[in-house]
C-alpha cells in the first residue's frame, strides 16, 4: 500500500476519532426547574379540548341550579352523544371534559349514591347514563376523556359536614372505577353559598382551603388513575388563567408558587394569569371559555355564539401564549350541539387548517449566533427539522442569541410559531423576530415568554429570510422548533 495514502487514512481516521470525542464531550444543558412531569407534557401536546355543560340547568335556563330541581326536567328529546362526539373531533379538538355534576348537585350517571340523578327522569325510562355514553362516544372517535365533579353541591342536606366530604369521596370512586383512562379531572373553585340544602334554603359558608383534605382526595383519585391530570385554580398539575374570557397574558410562565394563591392578597387573578418567573412548581395555565356567554345552552343566546373569527382569535390568546384551551360547547335541550355553534366551530377548524397550512420553515437552512460546543447535535437545523426532541442550544454562559432561517425565495409571511423545549424547563423572558429587507433587519414583532408554543402574528410581509432574537433568557436558551406561515 502506498505510504502517503495510508498515512492520509489514519490522519482522517485520527480527526474522525477526535471530532466523535469533542461532541460526546459536548454535555447537554442542566434543567431549570422547575420542570413539568410526564403527565403535564402529555397535557401540553394535547393543546385543545372541549368542555360540556349539560344538566338540568340546560332545561331550567339557568346558569347555577339551587338544587331543588325535580328530576323530571331533565328530558333530552333527541339526545345524541355521538353528534357531540363527532363535531368535537371535526372541530379540531382532542378531548372533552364532562360536568358529571354541576353545584346543583344532579347527577348525570345513576349514582348509588344519591337519587337526585338521571335514573329518576324521564331520559331513557331512568336507565340512562350519560357519562358512560359519553365517555364510550369519546372512545370510539379517539378523543381523551375527563370529567368534572362539582365539591358545592346545592341538593345535599349535609353540605357543610364531614359526612358530605365521604359522600363526595363515594361519587369520585364511583366514577373513576367505572371509567378509565380519565386525562383530567376539573374542580371547580364555586364553593359554599345559598342553596336548597335538602329544604333548608339557606346559605352555608365552607373554609374551601380545609374542608375538602384535598391532599387526601387527591391522593384516592391519584392511586386509580396515576396519570389523570387535576385542575383548580392552584392546581396541583394545572391552574386556572384567572378568568372566563379565553385569554392568558403575554407574558405566562408555567411556573407559580402554589402557596402565595392562598395569601388572600389583591392581584390573584393577575398572579394565575401571568404566572411566576422563579414559581417553585410547575403549574401551566389553561384557558377556560365558552363558545356563548354562559356554560349552558339558552335559546337566548343563539345570536350571541362566537364567530369563526373570534375562537381564532382566543386560540392565539391561549394556545398561542403556551397555555390549554378548554372550549365549552354546551348542549342543546335536544341533546345536541346547536347548529349555529356547529356551523362556527367547523369555520373555526377551517381558518386554522388555512392559516397554518404549509409550515415555510420545515426542512429550510438555518444558521446560529453560536452553538453550544459547536456540536451538531445542538445546531440551529434542529429547529426546522420537524423533530420535537431536537433542539438549539447555547453554551451555559449565554444567555441571547439568534437564529436565522431562509425560506428560499421570498415569501408572504403572517404568524411565526417559536417552542422551547420544556422538559428541561422555561426559559426565555425576552425574544423578538425579524425580518431581511433590502440587506436590513427589521423588527416585526416582539415578546416575553414562549414555553411550550408562542404564536405570534405579524402585519403580513413578504421576506426571505425570518429570524428570532433571544434577547434575554433565565439560562442558556433552548428552542426545539420554528415555524413560519
Amino acid at each position: 500500500m502506498n505510504r502517503s495514502v495510508l498515512n492520509s487514512g489514519l490522519i482522517l481516521l485520527s480527526s474522525l476519532l477526535f471530532f466523535t470525542a469533542c461532541q460526546k464531550a459536548v454535555t447537554p444543558p442542566a434543567p431549570v426547574l422547575p420542570v413539568p412531569t410526564d403527565r403535564q407534557l402529555a397535557w401540553h401536546e394535547m393543546e385543545q379540548y372541549a368542555f360540556v355543560h349539560f344538566t338540568t340547568n340546560t332545561f331550567t335556563d339557568k346558569e347555577w341550579g339551587f338544587g331543588d330541581e325535580s328530576e323530571s326536567v331533565f328530558n333530552p328529546t333527541a339526545m345524541d352523544v355521538t353528534q357531540w362526539t363527532k363535531t368535537i373531533k371535526a372541530a379540531g379538538l382532542n378531548g372533552l371534559v364532562l360536568t358529571c355534576k354541576h353545584h346543583d348537585g344532579f347527577c348525570l350517571w345513576p349514582s348509588q349514591y344519591t337519587e337526585h340523578s338521571v335514573k329518576n327522569s324521564p331520559y331513557k325510562a331512568g336507565k340512562g347514563n350519560v357519562v358512560a355514553e359519553v365517555e364510550q362516544a369519546c372512545r370510539v372517535d379517539s378523543l381523551k376523556f375527563g370529567v368534572y365533579l362539582s365539591p358545592w353541591d346545592r341538593n345535599r342536606a349535609d353540605y357543610g359536614s364531614p359526612s358530605y366530604v365521604e359522600y363526595y369521596r363515594n361519587q369520585l370512586k364511583e366514577l373513576f372505577e367505572a371509567h378509565s383512562p380519565v386525562f383530567e379531572m376539573w374542580f371547580d373553585g364555586a364553593n359554599g353559598g345559598d342553596g336548597y340544602y335538602g329544604g333548608a334554603n339557606e346559605k352555608r359558608k365552607i373554609d374551601g382551603k380545609t374542608y375538602y383534605d384535598w391532599p387526601t382526595t387527591l391522593n384516592l383519585i391519584r392511586g386509580m388513575e396515576p396519570n389523570v391530570i387535576f385542575f383548580s385554580d392552584a392546581g396541583p398539575d394545572i391552574r386556572w388563567c384567572g378568568n372566563e374570557s379565553g385569554y392568558v397574558n403575554e407574558t405566562n410562565w408555567n411556573t407559580i408558587t402554589a402557596d402565595t394563591l392562598y395569601a388572600g392578597k389583591s392581584g390573584i387573578s393577575d398572579l394565575l394569569n401571568t404566572g411566576e418567573e422563579n414559581g417553585t412548581s410547575w403549574i401551566p395555565a389553561e384557558v377556560d371559555v365558552s363558545i356563548r356567554p354562559g356554560w349552558f345552552y339558552h335559546a337566548k343566546e343563539d345570536s350571541l355564539v362566537k364567530t369563526p373569527e373570534q375562537l381564532f382569535d382566543i386560540y392565539l390568546s391561549s394556545v398561542g401564549r403556551g397555555a390549554n384551551l378548554i372550549l365549552n360547547i354546551p348542549p342543546d335541550r335536544r341533546g345536541l350541539i346547536n347548529e349555529i355553534d356547529v356551523a362556527s366551530l367547523l369555520g373555526w377548524k377551517k381558518l386554522i387548517d388555512e392559516r397554518f397550512s404549509t409550515n415555510l420553515a420545515l426542512n429550510k437552512s438555518a444558521k446560529a449566533s453560536s452553538v453550544r460546543g459547536n456540536s451538531s447535535v445542538y445546531e440551529a437545523a434542529t429547529v426546522t427539522d420537524g423533530n420535537k426532541e431536537t433542539y438549539w442550544a447555547t453554551n451555559d454562559e449565554e444567555k441571547t442569541g439568534n437564529l436565522e432561517i431562509d425560506l428560499g425565495e421570498n415569501k408572504q409571511i403572517s404568524y411565526v410559531l417559536v417552542q422551547e423545549y420544556i422538559k428541561l424547563g422555561q426559559r426565555v423572558k425576552n425574544f423578538s423576530v425579524e425580518i431581511e429587507k433590502d440587506g436590513n433587519w427589521q423588527e416585526v414583532a416582539q415578546g416575553t415568554t414562549i414555553g411550550y408554543k408562542r404564536i405570534v402574528k405579524i402585519a403580513p410581509v413578504e421576506a426571505q429570510k425570518v429570524r428570532i432574537v433571544i434577547k434575554d433568557s433565565k439560562a442558556c436558551p433552548l428552542i426545539s422548533n420554528v415555524e413560519v406561515y
